[in-house]
């Protein structure tokens, strides 16, 4: 067994896998690819936001046709009042925010005394209907308490798209204090805006009051 063969030998366990010393600068000199080790990740972090008693959290660029999907990301977003998350988007890279659009808002929540809970789709006006206002992304106001904030994603498709109406689908998950009692709502958010204009430019907001702290990411989807 020449040295080289012997050495190698030495670096492999008896489970079969080879010890970290086996892998060394010299090891892998020559090596030029690793094409088969994985796939890369598919999200790419655009941009980031963080809000410090903002009333809004705009993103007048990134959003074009560079990927096919755009995602949101919010971590912990706390309001300065008893409000909901809302957003809009532009066709004129921020100078309005009124593109008109239909969505559907429905939660599952459950309180934290365990004294109720349901899956439901309620009309209090969460939800638009060919409206050019902003649109709320939570079902119930987020609990402004100091222990309390908004965390979830947002998903935007082809929004550079000059030919298809651009689809949005958004989960969170927030704390809700109805008649004194705190629960956890589990919101589902989906509809479209209802252009077939590029859309270049989202703006988030609270429904009242400020985005107190929190953070805002924007990551590109990737193209297979």
């Amino acid at each position: 067994m020449g040295s080289i063969t012997r050495s190698f030998a030495n670096n492999i366990g008896s489970s079969g896998i080879l010890s970290a010393s086996a892998v060394t600068n010299a090891t892998i000199e020559d090596v030029t690819s690793f094409s088969s080790a994985g796939s890369p990740a598919t999200l790419v972090l655009i941009s980031t936001q963080t809000a410090s008693s903002s009333a809004t959290i705009s993103f007048t660029s990134g959003l074009d046709s560079t990927y096919d999907e755009y995602i949101f990301k919010f971590i912990n977003i706390h309001p300065s009042a008893i409000s909901k998350l809302t957003f809009n988007a532009s066709t004129d890279s921020g100078s309005n925010y009124n593109v008109v659009k239909t969505t559907t808002v429905f939660n599952a929540f459950h309180y934290e005394n365990d004294g109720n809970q349901a899956l439901n789709y309620d009309d209090d006006g969460s939800d638009v209907a060919q409206s050019t206002s902003f649109a709320s992304i939570i079902q119930y106001p987020q609990n402004a308490d100091n222990d309390s904030a908004i965390v979830g994603t947002l998903s935007l498709f082809n929004p550079s798209s000059t030919t298809y109406v651009k689809h949005f689908i958004s989960t969170t998950n927030s704390v809700y204090t109805g008649g004194g009692n705190p629960a956890t709502t589990n919101s589902y958010t989906a509809g479209y805006f209802n252009t077939t204009s590029a859309l270049n430019a989202i703006q988030f907001k609270m429904s009242s009051g400020n985005i107190d702290d929190g953070i805002i990411k924007l990551y590109g989807v990737k193209k297979s």
